[in-house]
């Protein structure tokens, strides 16, 4: 390490604080396309979108010119001024979802996600809320006590009313032999069970990402939202990182014929800038505002970010980038296949379009999170971001998620520095 990155180390060490992972040792001091450089101008292969937001590159000459613009018109108001740029961009996702015409926008997806279910429980006036064991929503007091996979211990009681249920793992499955829909009825049996009769809502994300790429089989959401319905529960879809074309269609429900009650958006929205959106029915935000629904933010329906996501959204279907994701997916796919031949310690690869999960099994002396974790670290030290977060919560499981805007020699290049990191790591 140089004498300015051993300087640069001890001024993060002193002054910044830890929030559940290590610091990556790369340090970017800019970035394009799909491409990060630290002040000397080594690259690095960003396949991981920033923190799986970045769906049209970095730096994006449009992206730029947009903010500039705004900034220099409009960039926070009043919260209860709305201006035109907040029009907009909610008639666009309308126009994209038009059975959810009601639009808030927010900051970040813990928050959209808060707003989320603080919408259901004052709609249905109910209080209790379902999610998945693996399933990854926010750090504020509702999304993260909807978040049964990390963060849940030191903090002391989360606010009560919270049950979960284990999604279904085609890989790994619970119970051999207990197909996914048998696992799903006796899970609500369970939840019936144990709640006091005020289920308000489910919460979900059509791919768990972070809680190791699992993507709920075709079918599930239908009988998913058959549950909620026959409960009186509403369905909140989780779009965070599947939103915007990720999958291979504008979002991932739309694989299934399934609309949520309620929609979240985030991430990709902003394509980087913090920028997120609620979206619900007219009959849902007409309850909301009979019963008082109150969820007013310093930030909610800014301008300048607003005309961001206005921009990206435009960028997404005039570039079709919903059907390069799929089909570039499907490259991403082949590559990680070929790895998987190459590589016994790779038991499953899986996912859609853009988003991919990778997940080693044990191997030798190593664990799969072990391994998960080594592969990672020798992948930035090749070249290439891709699961940056080691803190072992997916369990094994690398996910992969480049921009939307990769080219074809990039996927390529990526796979093979894959290939070299996990060939330092494990045998053959």
């Amino acid at each position: 390490m140089t004498d300015a990155g051993r300087q640069f180390w001890g001024r993060a060490n002193r002054h910044l604080l830890h929030y559940g992972c290590d610091f990556a040792r790369f340090v970017p001091a800019r970035a394009e396309g799909c491409w990060l450089y630290d002040a000397a101008g080594t690259p690095m292969l960003d396949f991981t979108s920033g923190q799986m937001s970045s769906i049209l590159g970095h730096s994006h000459p449009e992206i730029l010119a947009r903010i500039r613009e705004a900034a220099g018109t409009l960039d926070h108001l009043f919260s209860a001024m709305i201006s035109e740029p907040v029009v907009r961009l909610a008639e666009q996702l309308a126009a994209q979802v038009p059975a959810l015409p009601k639009v808030l926008l927010l900051s970040t997806g813990g928050e959209a996600n808060e707003a989320a279910i603080k919408l259901a429980k004052t709609v249905t006036r109910k209080w209790e809320i379902v999610a998945f064991t693996r399933g990854y929503h926010g750090v504020t007091a509702g999304s993260a006590a909807a978040t049964f996979k990390v963060g849940r211990t030191g903090v002391g009681p989360l606010p009560q009313g919270y049950y979960a249920i284990p999604a279904p793992n085609a890989y790994r499955p619970r119970f051999p032999g207990v197909d996914w829909r048998r696992e799903l009825d006796d899970a609500f049996e369970q939840v019936d069970r144990q709640c006091t009769g005020n289920l308000a809502a489910f919460i979900a994300e059509p791919i768990l990402s972070s809680g190791g790429v699992i993507d709920l089989p075709l079918g599930y959401l239908a009988a998913l939202k058959g549950h909620c319905e026959a409960r009186g529960m509403l369905l909140i879809l989780d779009e965070s990182q599947t939103g915007l074309g990720r999958t291979g269609t504008m979002f991932a429900f739309e694989r299934d014929g399934v609309v949520p009650d309620i929609l979240t958006l985030s991430k990709t929205l902003g394509a980087g800038m913090a920028l997120s959106a609620v979206m619900t029915s007219d009959e849902i935000a007409a309850a909301a505002d009979r019963n008082d629904f109150f969820f007013y933010t310093t930030h909610v329906n800014d301008p300048l970010p607003a005309a961001v996501g206005s921009k990206v959204l435009e960028i997404v279907l005039r570039d079709n980038l919903a059907d390069r994701a799929k089909i570039a997916g499907e490259r991403l796919a082949r590559g990680l296949l070929d790895l998987k031949q190459r590589y016994s310690a790779i038991g499953d690869v899986r996912g859609r379009g853009l988003m991919r999960g990778l997940e080693f099994t044990d191997s030798g002396s190593q664990d799969a999170t072990a391994i998960a974790n080594a592969v990672t670290t020798a992948a930035l030290e090749l070249g290439l971001a891709a699961n940056i977060v080691r803190s072992g919560t997916s369990g094994g499981v690398m996910r992969i998620a480049p921009p939307l805007i990769v080219k074809d020699e990039e996927i390529d290049q990526g796979i093979a520095l894959l290939g070299r990191a996990i060939g330092l790591v494990v045998e053959r």
